[in-house]
C-alpha cells in the first residue's frame, strides 16, 4: 500500500506553511507516527536553525538527515529557479521528484511542504502545483487570518480544482498570524465564518499557537 501523505501549501508566500506544517508533524510524532518530512526546495536558506527544512526536521523529530529533508537549498530570498541561479546552478527537476522515494518506505505518513502558492515557480519549467499533481498527495491549504484571505483561498480552490485533470483538497487551515499581538485587522473576526459559507473545502483548524482541535491528519490523507 502506498504511503499516505499531504501537500501543505500556503494561498500566498509568508502564510505561515512552514509553521502550520510543523505542527501538524509534532500532532503526529506525539500520536507515535513515524514522520516523513519533505521539502523538495528552499530559499532563503542562511545555514541555521531557522530555515524552513531544519524547523521541518526538528519538528518531525530529526529523521534521517537535512539533506533528505530538503536536497537543495539556496540562499537568496527568491523563487527556486532564480536563488539557483544566483549560485550559477540550476534546479534539479529529476531530484525534485526523487527525493520524496527516499521517505516511502521510512515513514507512516510523508509530509510534504510546497514553496508559496500552488502557481509558485519552483523551476524553469515547473509550478509548485506540477509537484503536487506528480505526487498525488491532497492538499492542505494554509490561509491567513488577514484582510484578503477570502478572495485568495477561492483562487487557490478554483486553481487546484482546474489545473490538469484536479488537485484533491483535503482541507484548510485558517492560519491566525496576528494571534497574540494588537492588530488593527477586523476581518480576523469574520474570515472564518465567512470562509466556510463559501469554500467547499472544510476548514478542519485553525492554528494559533496549537491548533484549534484535534485533527486526523491520517485520515485527510489518505487518497480520496
Amino acid at each position: 500500500m502506498p504511503t499516505p501523505g499531504l501537500f501543505i501549501i500556503g494561498t500566498d508566500t509568508n502564510v505561515g506553511k512552514t509553521y502550520v506544517t510543523a505542527l501538524i508533524a509534532k500532532q503526529l510524532v506525539a500520536a507515535g507516527q513515524r514522520v516523513g518530512v519533505y521539502k523538495p526546495a528552499a530559499s532563503g536558506c542562511i545555514g541555521n536553525d531557522t530555515d524552513d527544512p531544519f524547523v521541518l526536521w526538528d519538528a518531525a523529530g530529526r529523521p534521517a538527515t537535512i539533506e533528505d529533508v530538503c536536497p537543495q537549498r539556496f540562499a537568496a530570498p527568491l523563487a527556486p529557479h532564480l536563488a539557483a541561479r544566483a549560485e550559477g546552478k540550476e534546479v534539479d527537476v529529476e531530484l525534485l521528484r526523487s527525493g520524496l522515494a527516499f521517505w516511502r518506505d521510512r515513514s507512516e505518513i510523508i509530509l510534504v511542504e510546497g514553496i508559496g502558492g500552488l502557481m509558485s515557480p519552483i523551476s524553469e519549467d515547473d509550478y509548485v502545483a506540477d509537484l503536487a499533481y506528480d505526487f498525488g498527495f491532497p492538499l492542505i491549504v494554509v490561509a491567513p487570518n488577514t484582510i484578503g484571505v477570502i478572495n485568495q483561498t477561492l483562487q487557490t480552490l478554483i486553481t487546484a480544482s482546474t489545473f490538469r485533470d484536479r488537485l484533491n483538497v483535503a482541507g484548510i487551515v485558517l492560519n491566525d498570524i496576528h494571534f497574540g499581538s494588537d492588530s488593527n485587522d477586523l476581518s480576523v473576526n469574520s474570515n472564518a465564518t465567512e470562509l466556510k459559507a463559501r469554500c467547499v473545502s472544510p476548514i478542519v483548524a485553525t492554528a494559533r499557537t496549537n491548533f484549534d482541535r484535534t485533527v486526523d491528519w491520517m485520515s485527510l490523507a489518505q487518497d480520496p
